[in-house]
């Protein structure tokens, strides 16, 4: 009876738990992707994981199989103390994984060329430029053509590849929508370059995938793939409604806060994330303990 009980609560809770788990992996996940990038990701995982499950498979059945044939009772086993060495098998034993490691590097392969950050998106209209600077604790957009900039929240158009250049305002940190586009490392004094597109409208969760000190936890952002007259209108709203951003209220933005609200500036100074690139702008002095900052933000977004 308790024996009964306790399994009967067990499968409670397990059909209780797993939806959870699943949900953090596929609702906002790589498993549940929006873009032609995120799907190659995908694809990619699928593949390596068939090939893996290739070889353990096999070995997790032929270890029962060779567990329950060779038993103590089993009077049929062949009892070969004297056995040493057997071609085939030692063929076996090593062309299965041999395999496997040249399929796992041909995916690695293909999908390192076919998913170089840089490629840009194959499409019949321009991309999309943005410039990102990861600060502690927030992320700035700059849209240098449109001439707004936005605290953690980026606006892009669906359908529309959107091409960025990347850096770091003090210490490394990592750039990452996972239904969208692979992670990349922004580096202070260096810029990287990333391509992306939507192919669905909607509000996709982004993050910091990298540790930087006290902040990093609310180091979020929404990624919004809106319709191209809505993003036109978000822009129009932006620079109605914005403030200048300069250099002085670049240092001053780029000092330590958490948890900032979304905001935008109307007015973005030409040439401000080059000279956060070239260091013409003294890097910020990086995480330190004890100084979490404020919370401030350009302002209110609606």
């Amino acid at each position: 009876m308790i024996g009964d009980a306790f399994r009967s609560r067990l499968r409670r809770a397990c059909a209780a738990t797993v939806p959870l788990l699943l949900s953090g992996c596929v609702g906002t996940g790589v498993l549940n992707p929006h873009g032609p990038i995120a799907g190659q990701n995908r694809t990619i995982l699928f593949n390596s994981l068939a090939i893996m499950l290739a070889i353990v498979v096999p070995t997790i059945l032929a270890t029962l199989v060779f567990a329950w044939w060779y038993r103590a009772g089993n009077d049929k086993a062949t009892y070969r103390p004297e056995f040493t060495f057997s071609g085939r098998i030692e063929l076996l034993v090593w062309s299965i994984p041999i395999l496997t490691i040249l399929f796992l590097g041909g995916v690695i392969w293909v999908g390192s060329h076919q998913l170089d950050p840089a490629r840009p998106i194959e499409s019949n209209q321009k991309a999309l430029e943005v410039e990102v600077v990861s600060t502690d604790w927030k992320w700035l957009f700059i849209y240098p053509e449109q001439g707004i900039a936005t605290v953690n929240r980026l606006v892009v158009p669906v359908g529309r590849p959107v091409h960025f250049r990347l850096t770091s305002s003090s210490v490394m940190n990592v750039f990452f929508v996972p239904q969208l586009v692979s992670q990349i490392y922004t580096m202070n004094g260096m810029a990287t370059q990333l391509n992306m597109r939507a192919d669905t409208p909607g509000r996709y969760y982004s993050t910091s995938a990298h540790y930087s000190g006290d902040g990093f936890s609310d180091m979020n952002f929404a990624t919004d793939a809106v319709p191209a007259a809505q993003f036109e209108g978000w822009v129009a709203q932006a620079r109605a409604r914005g403030r200048l951003l300069d250099r002085p209220a670049y240092e001053k933005f780029a000092q330590q806060s958490q948890k900032v609200p979304p905001g935008f500036w109307g007015q973005v100074q030409p040439g401000l994330f080059d000279a956060v690139v070239r260091q013409e702008i003294k890097p910020a002095a990086g995480p330190q303990e004890g100084r979490g900052g404020p919370r401030v933000s350009p302002g209110d977004e609606s």
